[in-house]
């Protein structure tokens, strides 16, 4: 069974156009390195060939994967979200208690998780703990350097 992933549209149309690439071109830049490689000889010995079949199982495999993904991908509709709480695709606005320093996040499919651009998986150890939570509330999450205490400041989408 699939598991189901919440996208924004930006994300779904990137997977879709990551599955065309490797179905389109990247196939056929396989097909030409196994071509070039079985026209140097023996296959027996032929470690160019060898290399070129298991780069196309691993492509075909990386396909697959992402088929599946896609098959248990859903488009939520950004201007439904509820603004009360923090849900998959909320920008959550968030201060450290300790040291007031504030930072915004918005909660991703893993696949679209990217912290430079302030998209972090809703899977992540501080997403989870934001997860449901109201503005006002304070959370304590663990994370890689102990436990933190956050507040949150502000749910937009």
């Amino acid at each position: 069974m699939t598991d189901v992933t919440y996208y924004t549209q930006e994300g779904l149309d990137k997977l879709k156009e990551e599955v065309h690439y490797l179905k389109t071109t990247g196939r056929q830049l396989i097909s030409k390195a196994i071509a070039e490689a079985r026209d140097k000889g023996d296959l027996s010995e032929n470690a160019e060939y060898d290399a070129a079949k298991e780069a196309q199982g691993l492509h075909e495999a990386k396909i697959s994967k992402l088929e599946a993904t896609l098959s248990g991908a859903r488009l939520i509709d950004e201007s439904k979200l509820d603004l009360t709480k923090v849900l998959a695709l909320s920008i959550v606005k968030i201060k450290n208690v300790k040291n007031g320093a504030t930072m915004s996040y918005q909660l991703v499919a893993e696949s679209e998780a990217d912290l430079k651009t302030g998209k972090i998986s809703v899977k992540s150890p501080i997403a989870q703990g934001l997860l449901g939570k109201s503005v006002g509330d304070k959370t304590e999450i663990q994370v890689p350097a102990g436990k933190v205490e956050f507040e949150i400041l502000e749910i937009s989408r």
